[in-house]
């Protein structure tokens, strides 16, 4: 294993003061995998206090539980190693004992390829096959999997966010507790819910994570459950409401997150507003806009941040507005949403194609494409889309008799309104002549 340099440093000066030390977890997963680790963890034989007296700079960011934070160009998090009292809350462990064993400490964690741990002097320290599990692509519990998932609930999802990341499979004693300890994730914050929620939406893997678990992720997602299972019997659709959903959120890129959550709740609403018309055809009228309400709801309940919020409802809202024909019809569009959230639009209805019945996704694909050159067009042209970019202004309609105030705005609106539209052009001479008229 390569080191980082603050991590190497770490070791060495825990060594060199002579606490055993180790890097741990997921930064060895990592580096076994050939990828660059986000964080790295070191645990060591040394107590708190003794950790904190070796370096210039710490942040006391556990000491209860044994961590300190040396602050070194990258933060490197060291924690005494340590056994765990019983789990009271389904998240945490009622205290800590320190310990010198290695091997205790990694017994307590989660996940195999998480309970490894590495130094130059010992190399690998692997008790539970951590290395061969992750050669193998499997996701397998320390000791019993009831037990960890009953102490920790939230491991269930760690595990939907391995899978979504990694593609593992998860053996099969390991996959049934998941299901079994489900309910716990009741107990559990809403705010790690949704933490958890996005690692798992970011994967590569995403569809085997969500299809493979609908069970576990309306544990954590309730709002979700009524979509597991719906047939849509439409033939523009060969997949139920959730299969569609989920075949959505992988066929979105992996970085846009907001995106994929938009995808994950877009078609929320379908199961209440569902109804089959007189061919037998089942149709879901207005679905956008109920499933924009749930979706509110359920981020509101999920305590998310009010920005995501408020793209992801709008975008389940209006996912299914065709875009315009007409440069006139994309300004418009362009000015009402912004180029950041047509972007976003743009977005799910490609995944949204992506996943429907061949003949209809092809179709879909083919208008999206023709909406989304013309919008490129629209863009190239630097359209005057706010007040602000008009080439006229408050002072001088004033100039023209308009009293200060709101019949300023209003006027200032109108005039928009018609260069937007492409009634008028946005010249200062245009702009006022057509002023004097509305006046």
């Amino acid at each position: 294993m390569k080191l980082d340099a603050s991590a190497q440093y770490v070791l060495d000066r825990l060594r060199g003061a002579g606490y055993p030390a180790w890097a741990v977890g997921g930064c060895v997963r990592d580096c076994l995998l050939g990828a660059e680790p986000a964080d790295w963890d070191v645990c060591t034989a040394a107590l708190p206090e003794q950790t904190a007296a070796l370096f210039e700079r710490v942040a006391l960011t556990g000491e209860k539980h044994g961590t300190v934070t040396a602050l070194l160009d990258r933060p490197i998090e060291i924690t005494t190693l340590r056994t765990e009292g019983a789990y009271l809350d389904r998240r945490r462990p009622s205290g800590v004992s320190f310990t010198d064993d290695i091997r205790a400490d990694l017994a307590r964690r989660d996940f195999t390829i998480n309970a490894m741990a590495w130094s130059p002097e010992d190399g690998l320290v692997d008790p539970f096959g951590g290395r061969d599990d992750l050669a193998a692509g499997v996701l397998r519990c320390v000791g019993e999997p009831a037990a960890r998932f009953s102490e920790d609930a939230l491991r269930i999802l760690r595990a939907l966010r391995f899978i979504s990341r990694l593609g593992l499979t998860v053996e099969p004693e390991t996959d049934r507790a998941m299901r079994e300890c489900a309910h716990y994730l009741g107990e559990i914050s809403v705010e790690r819910v949704y933490s958890e929620l996005l690692g798992i939406l970011r994967g590569g893997h995403v569809c085997a994570a969500l299809l493979g678990f609908p069970d576990v992720v309306s544990a954590a997602v309730p709002e979700l459950a009524p979509m597991v299972g719906f047939e849509q019997h439409s033939r523009h659709h060969i997949y139920d409401v959730w299969e569609h959903t989920v075949r959505t959120v992988a066929a979105a890129p992996e970085t846009e997150t907001t995106v994929r959550l938009a995808l994950l709740l877009h078609d929320m609403g379908k199961p209440a507003m569902f109804y089959m018309d007189e061919t037998g055809h089942g149709r879901f009228r207005g679905h956008g806009a109920a499933g924009s309400e749930m979706a509110e709801a359920c981020l509101r309940r999920l305590k998310t941040d009010r920005e995501t919020r408020e793209a992801v409802t709008l975008l389940v809202k209006i996912h299914d507005e065709p875009l315009p024909d007409t440069e006139a019809g994309m300004r418009r569009m362009l000015a009402k949403l912004g180029e950041k959230t047509l972007r976003m639009l743009i977005e799910v209805k490609r995944a949204d194609a992506v996943a429907r019945a061949p003949d209809s996704a092809e179709s879909r694909l083919g208008w999206l494409s023709e909406g989304e050159a013309l919008f490129e067009r629209v863009l190239e042209k630097k359209p005057c889309l706010t007040v602000a970019e008009l080439e006229t202004g408050g002072a001088e309609l004033m100039e023209l008799g308009v009293p200060r105030g709101p019949e300023i705005g209003r006027l200032l609106e109108a005039l928009l309104g018609e260069v937007i539209d492409g009634k008028l052009e946005n010249s200062r001479e245009a702009l006022l002549r057509r002023a004097r008229e509305l006046i």
